[in-house]
């Protein structure tokens, strides 16, 4: 790898030099660097057949990328509601966790938040670090992807400016635990390339966490994040990372960038909503009850197992638990059905209707362990 006045040089389809520089998206420049190579491809429309290229194994799920759907107006209208009702608690929650870093890792922070869905915490990490702790720390959003790992090269850029034991992973939630399993084995693999003295940290920080697996989270409670349901609009108009055959060996994970969206982007202004409401809010917090989070991590993997049995599933992947994650399905794949603990919880009014817009099965079950889970059809139903 190269470095050209301070931009990375690495090589592209058919040894095509490349010069990739960071970029904030939508973002404030001073809020975030995405460290991605941005691509000129065509999305996949047909969401059938991404699923059968994904399931047979012809292609990984990030060598293709679907395309993104502008939400409807009634889609926009319950993401404002969301905002307003549970804007506040995620402004709480973020300052939980920021007192949370702030105690297991000093004043020395570089924030590396995890693309797409990390970003806007990273961003609002960044400010309430500056606002209520008075500490400047810079703020990276790299690449990982289940199975094949994070973005070494995006690493290798940060730590040419920032110490390794400085590096605080940031995503927004965690469902299963399955990025917390890949941020692990390829942060381990990662040290040991690059024989580092003092290594990077696995830790994962994350806003919510579900499957019990981050060093420390703001909550551990399944509700609406009101950035978990809209896709780049919400993400500095960023895609979600892609690496295929475009991204060369020296290059950084690709995503696609929608800048003819910047009419209906809510980035900056959910960032400035958020923001409000933590600085609005006295500190320190009061801390939660203590959690067992190897108990939470059993409870989450064994109910995920029952799930898989009853449905007959033998891929783990297909089980999306959550909001977030069942949001997130509904978006992008091809759901069999999403199971809801109540039809008529506000926290769940836009999976309804999304489920609604894009004819996908809904079934409610009050004795659910978490508030929605999306069940992705297997192979022979696609």
């Amino acid at each position: 790898m190269a470095l050209l006045g301070g931009l990375h040089v690495g090589g592209g389809r058919y040894g095509e030099t490349v010069v990739l520089a960071p970029f904030s998206g939508s973002y404030d420049p001073g809020d975030v660097q995405f460290l991605l190579r941005k691509l000129d491809i065509e999305p996949i429309d047909d969401v059938d057949e991404k699923e059968r290229l994904i399931q047979s194994g012809q292609r990984h799920y990030s060598e293709i990328i679907g395309r993104e759907k502008l939400p409807s107006d009634k889609y926009f209208a319950l993401y404002e509601q969301s905002l307003e009702i549970n804007g506040p608690r995620v402004a709480a929650d973020l300052l939980r966790l920021a007192q949370h870093i702030n105690h297991l890792r000093g004043d020395v922070i570089t924030l590396v938040s995890l693309a797409r869905a990390g970003t806007p915490f990273g961003v609002l990490l960044k400010r309430i670090f500056k606002q209520r702790f008075g500490i400047e720390v810079a703020h990276y959003s790299i690449s990982i992807i289940r199975d094949r790992g994070i973005d070494a090269n995006a690493l290798d850029y940060i730590l040419s400016q920032h110490p390794a034991e400085s590096l605080c992973f940031i995503d927004g939630w965690s469902g299963k635990g399955a990025i917390a399993g890949e941020l692990k084995k390829s942060v381990a693999a990662y040290n040991a390339s690059r024989r580092l003295e003092s290594g990077v940290s696995p830790e994962l920080f994350v806003l919510v966490d579900l499957a019990g697996v981050a060093a420390a989270s703001g909550s551990v409670d399944d509700y609406l994040i009101p950035s978990a349901i809209l896709n780049a609009p919400i993400s500095g108009l960023v895609s979600r990372t892609i690496l295929n055959e475009l991204i060369g060996p020296d290059d950084w994970h690709g995503c696609l960038f929608y800048s003819k969206w910047f009419d209906i982007d809510r980035s900056r202004d959910y960032i400035a909503r958020i923001d409000a409401h933590a600085q609005r809010l006295a500190m320190p917090l009061p801390r939660p009850a203590p959690d067992d989070a190897l108990c939470r991590r059993r409870l989450m993997s064994a109910w995920v197992d029952r799930v898989m049995r009853e449905r007959g599933l033998v891929n783990r992947n297909l089980v999306k638990p959550g909001i977030g994650e069942a949001t997130r399905a509904v978006l992008r794949r091809t759901p069999q059905e999403v199971i809801l603990k109540s039809t008529r919880d506000p926290d769940l009014a836009h999976l309804v209707l999304l489920c609604k817009e894009r004819g996908v099965k809904v079934k409610e079950d009050t004795q659910l362990l978490l508030k929605a889970v999306a069940i992705i059809r297997s192979l022979g139903d696609v």
